[in-house]
């Protein structure tokens, strides 16, 4: 199945001439972590390669009224992995917020995600609505 395996410092690489299955998958997970000078728990669940998607959070205030505090990438992120329409969704790097305006308290977020490169996860993400401590938020 594996034609070629190396390393490139941050992970393994394994090259094949077919296509590989999720049955593949999970033998090559197996293999990766029977090696001895592995950190098995250093070991994510294999997967093709993909694509990022960049995505924008809109309708959100800036700054909280209350606590007069910056909505920070920690509580976004968290927002996103509490929120069931991100469920399959990867992110590929630190949530980026910016303040539309020094005059405004809209927030506009960036999220790049890791996607199929036809797109298919950022579609399905496109248009929805979701919360973000009590406003709703839209992709």
């Amino acid at each position: 199945m594996a034609d070629y395996i190396h390393t490139d410092g941050k992970g393994i690489i394994i090259t094949t001439n077919s296509i590989v299955s999720q049955s593949d998958l999970q033998v090559i997970e197996k293999y990766v972590k029977s090696m001895s000078y592995i950190d098995t728990d250093q070991v994510q669940f294999p997967r093709l390669p993909q694509s990022k998607s960049y995505l924008k959070i809109i309708s959100i205030p800036y700054l909280s009224k209350t606590t007069h505090s910056c909505i920070t990438s920690e509580e976004i992120e968290n927002v996103l992995k509490n929120t069931h329409i991100f469920n399959d969704v990867i992110l590929a790097s630190k949530p980026r917020i910016i303040s539309v305006s020094s005059k405004s308290n809209i927030a506009i977020i960036w999220i790049d995600i890791w996607d199929t490169q036809s797109g298919s996860k950022a579609k399905t993400l496109i248009n929805q609505r979701f919360n973000i401590r009590r406003f709703i938020a839209t992709v």
